[in-house]
């Protein structure tokens, strides 16, 4: 019971379903006809919904807006990041460049930091931008030909042109018309706030109005066609992503992102990597078959605890009170010690410093107790480990279990296995 209870305490914090925008607009009507199993797997978004998320990011420049896109994919680091600036908000420049080198983060998560506001917003609405990371992962050309469609309705309704912040170009991309946003001055970065109701004219989908928090509107500012500009963000190297609208794909400036990340990428593709997600489960099976691989105990895991978000007394990331909840939780301190192996939880045992965001590093685990840090390489979904091996330590691990005192001093093979490595189940 108390495995379980761990388990849904982790998976607790990494499942915003229940996230600002179902706070905010109308569910749509129950579909009754549907049979059971097929609720079970959520669908796909519907175009109203994915207008809905894009309304207030839609506008943003493209470098700035895959960056984001990249990023939502990663909501734990979203939210570990944007703490991490907060109190670290003197550092700019090379500086920054420096401290980011420290951190573990996705270089979409890092690149975010030279936009503290942009940061801010995800982690605020989390539920947002998780729902933002799994249209992109499962719907990725949806998403950006929704983003084409917002910007066509904003220009047909003269609100998006260029001026001195921002350039604005039809182009002709593999045989499709398209707008492209880029800074008027590449080295100064401004980033629109807008009011999606105004920007955009007539909205066509009612039952889900365009997503905009009050709080994002400027305090005292001053719109102009329900646009409101900032301060310019001197973003350097920062701003190194793009979009290929013709091949509805994002890419990287490797010299960009070379010189900001201090790396020597050459690929320009940009890939999501799994290791990085944490235990946030993938919405869609698509996604879950090409990210999670054969990690089938992770798997098992995330479908046995799909939907429950009542552990925290339904306070899950989105909610300030659920996380520090979870982190004071003993089951959960307790997991990082015991269940190093346990689905799902693959960097809770990791010595990152504690319990911060989302639940990855709530184990706050050192080197005393990371003694089955190669079980996690030997066939996690991730390292190309050997699955028939893994099996075979795990068959180890149950008969040693039933010798106590040696199966206490069995070491690796029975830990590795999944067995608790030490004398029988708590």
């Amino acid at each position: 019971m108390k495995i379980q209870r761990t388990l849904c305490c982790l998976f607790s914090l990494s499942l915003v379903a229940a996230g600002p925008l179902q706070a905010q607009t109308a569910p749509p009507p129950p579909t009754s006809a549907a049979p059971a199993a097929t609720a079970a797997a959520p669908p796909t978004f519907s175009q109203g919904e994915l207008e809905q998320m894009l309304a207030p990011i839609a506008l943003y420049p493209d470098a700035l807006l895959s960056q984001m896109l990249m990023a939502s994919t990663y909501p734990l680091e979203v939210v570990e990041a944007a703490r991490w600036r907060k109190a670290n908000a003197a550092l700019e420049g090379p500086a920054l460049e420096q401290g980011l080198e420290k951190q573990s983060w996705d270089e979409s998560v890092k690149s975010l930091t030279a936009f503290p506001d942009v940061l801010t917003r995800m982690d605020k609405d989390l539920g947002w931008t998780q729902k933002l990371g799994d249209a992109f992962l499962g719907q990725q050309k949806q998403v950006l030909a929704t983003v084409q469609t917002l910007r066509t309705k904003a220009k047909d309704a003269g609100n998006l042109s260029s001026n001195d912040k921002q350039k604005v170009e039809v182009q002709q991309q593999e045989g499709q018309q398209v707008i492209v946003i880029e800074p008027a001055n590449p080295q100064v970065v401004y980033v629109p706030t807008y009011q999606p109701t105004v920007v955009y004219g007539a909205w066509g989908y009612p039952a889900y109005p365009p997503y905009y928090p009050p709080y994002w509107a400027p305090v005292g500012g001053a719109f102009v066609s329900g646009i409101f500009w900032g301060v310019g963000i001197a973003a350097g190297a920062a701003l190194w992503g793009g979009v290929n609208w013709g091949g509805n794909d994002v890419n990287i400036n490797v010299n960009r992102y070379n010189e900001f990340n201090r790396t020597n990428i050459s690929n320009k593709e940009w890939n999501h990597k799994a290791e990085h997600r944490g235990s946030v489960p993938y919405r869609d099976t698509a996604s879950r078959d090409k990210f999670q691989g054969s990690d089938r105990q992770a798997a098992a895991a995330r479908e046995q605890f799909r939907g429950r978000d009542d552990s925290l007394g339904g306070g899950g990331l989105n909610d300030r009170a659920g996380l520090s909840q979870a982190q004071r939780d003993p089951a959960v301190r307790d997991a990082g010690a015991r269940d190093r192996a346990s689905a799902g939880t693959r960097d809770v045992g990791a010595d990152r410093g504690g319990a911060t965001a989302g639940g990855r590093d709530v184990g706050g685990a050192g080197a005393g107790n990371r003694a089955s840090a190669t079980t996690r390489d030997s066939g996690g979904a991730f390292s190309g480990g050997n699955g028939a091996q893994t099996r075979a330590s795990s068959d180890r691990g149950r008969s040693s279990m039933s010798g106590s005192a040696g199966a206490r001093s069995g070491g690796g093979a029975a830990r590795s296995g999944g067995g608790r490595g030490g004398g029988g189940r708590r």
